[in-house]
C-alpha cells in the first residue's frame, strides 16, 4: 500500500523512510506522484491544527493515506519561539535561521536556554478522518552550532543525557529519541490499524 509523505522536506523524508522501514507500505513523496505544493496550508494556530490541514489536503489531493508533521524549537527564554515559525524564522537556509536565533539569545546564560523540540504527526484518509499524535524532546541552545547530521535547528540543540547535539548523533540513535521519532512511535499504533483495515 501507499503511503504519502505530505512534504517537501527532504530530511524529514529521510527520516520517514527509516520510521517505516519495517512497515508494508511504500513510501511516496508529493513530487513522485506530481503533486505540487499545496501552498497556504499551514494557517493553523496550533501544530495540530497544521499537521491536520497538510495530512487531509494531501490525502484528498491525492487520493491515498496521507500522513504530515508539524513540527518546531519553543526556546524558553523567547517565550516559546520560533515555535510555529520555526521554518520561517528568518529568511534563507537553515543556517540562517540558526543565526537569526542564537543573535536572539546573545547574553542569555547556560541554564536559561532550555528549549524543546515538538512534533504532531496527523495521519488522513482521503475521505476525511484524520488522527493525531505528539512527541518532544528536551535540549538546551548551545552558543555555536555543532555537528553535520540532521537538518534544522539539530547543530545547536544540546542534549545533556547524550553530551551532543542533535546534529551530532548517528541518524538511527536520532530516529530512536527525536521528537519526531517520538511522536512516530505513538501514531504507529494507528496506522498498523490503517493498513490492517485496507488489505
Amino acid at each position: 500500500m501507499k503511503l504519502l509523505i505530505a512534504t517537501h522536506n527532504r530530511g524529514k523524508l529521510r527520516e520517514y523512510a527509516a520510521l517505516l522501514a519495517d512497515l508494508p507500505v511504500t513510501l511516496v513523496s508529493p513530487e513522485e506522484i506530481g503533486l505540487s505544493r499545496q501552498e497556504g496550508i499551514e494557517r493553523g494556530s496550533t501544530y495540530e491544527e497544521n499537521a491536520r490541514l497538510k495530512a487531509l489536503t494531501y490525502a484528498q489531493a491525492s487520493g491515498l493515506l496521507a500522513l504530515a508533521d508539524d513540527s518546531g524549537l519553543e526556546v524558553d527564554a523567547l517565550d516559546g519561539a520560533p515555535g510555529l515559525y520555526s521554518a520561517r524564522y528568518a529568511p534563507g537556509e537553515d543556517e540562517d535561521r540558526i543565526a537569526a536565533l542564537l543573535r536572539a539569545l546573545a547574553g542569555v546564560p547556560e541554564d536559561a536556554r532550555t528549549a524543546r523540540f515538538r512534533c504532531v504527526i496527523a495521519l488522513a484518509t482521503p475521505d476525511g478522518t484524520v488522527q493525531t499524535a505528539e512527541g518532544t524532546c528536551e535540549g538546551r541552545i548551545l552558543t555555536a552550532p555543532r555537528g553535520k547530521g540532521g537538518f534544522g535547528y539539530d547543530p545547536i540543540f544540546y542534549l545533556p543525557d547524550r553530551g551532543c547535539t542533535m546534529a551530532e548523533l548517528p541518524p538511527e540513535e536520532k530516529n530512536r529519541i527525536s521528537h519526531r521519532a517520538r511522536a512516530f512511535q505513538a501514531v504507529r499504533p494507528l496506522l498498523e490499524a490503517l493498513l490492517a483495515a485496507r488489505r
